[in-house]
């Protein structure tokens, strides 16, 4: 079952016993969104967990300009936050490609959280890890030059294996680097250029790992 899924790949609740996990599964709720289609906006206070596909999770300046912040994948999760009465303000959500998604509301995450207190330290561990990754998410940003981010985008999804598929959209991913889809566009023709990548599409092969690393 897809509910049971969820709860199994989340380092959130797969430690816990196959009993436990069961228990939360009972309390999910799931639902299919199709692409493009808002799983969350400002005010949903529920846990949603990505069974399978993805989501960005972004912000609206004064403007209406996106501000992207991240991409969940198969296994993430959002909002626990608002389980803590901490409310969303400004957190959008949105499918990127046909998504399942379970969702745990306050409620029931208070009942799995008082029936299983390890969680609770679990929580805390991951919350500690994803400080780390917007640190180094803020270090990112700080590169002078697109073609550094990129560079360093790209060694860092590809781990160590030579290819890749770009799973956001040009735009979604020019947004991630801080730059327009015409620059990004440029950067990546110019590391085809110099035989660094090859490209089709949205399938990238690394050919010199090396060179990425040396920019």
């Amino acid at each position: 079952m897809a509910e049971h899924l969820c709860i199994a790949q989340v380092p959130l609740f797969n430690h816990l016993p196959i009993e436990a996990q069961q228990e939360i599964m009972n309390l999910t709720h799931h639902h299919i969104y199709k692409k493009n289609e808002l799983v969350f906006q400002p005010g949903d206070e529920n846990l949603y967990i990505i069974a399978s596909g993805s989501i960005k999770v972004y912000q609206l300046s004064i403007s209406g300009k996106e501000h992207l912040l991240r991409v969940l994948k198969e296994g993430d999760y959002e909002g626990e936050k608002q389980l803590f009465n901490i409310p969303n303000d400004t957190l959008f959500g949105q499918a990127l490609e046909e998504t399942e998604i379970c969702t745990l509301t306050q409620q029931a995450f208070h009942q799995a959280l008082l029936e299983n207190p390890s969680i609770a330290i679990k929580l805390l561990e991951l919350s500690a890890k994803r400080t780390a990754q917007l640190e180094k998410q803020a270090q990112f940003l700080s590169m002078e030059r697109v073609e550094e981010r990129l560079a360093h985008y790209l060694l860092q999804i590809s781990a160590n294996q030579s290819s890749i598929t770009l799973f956001m959209k040009m735009k979604d991913l020019a947004l991630y680097l801080g730059t327009t889809p015409e620059t990004l566009s440029r950067k990546l023709k110019y590391l085809e250029d110099h035989n660094y990548i090859k490209r089709t599409g949205k399938h990238i092969t690394i050919l010199d790992p090396d060179a990425l690393e040396s920019i």
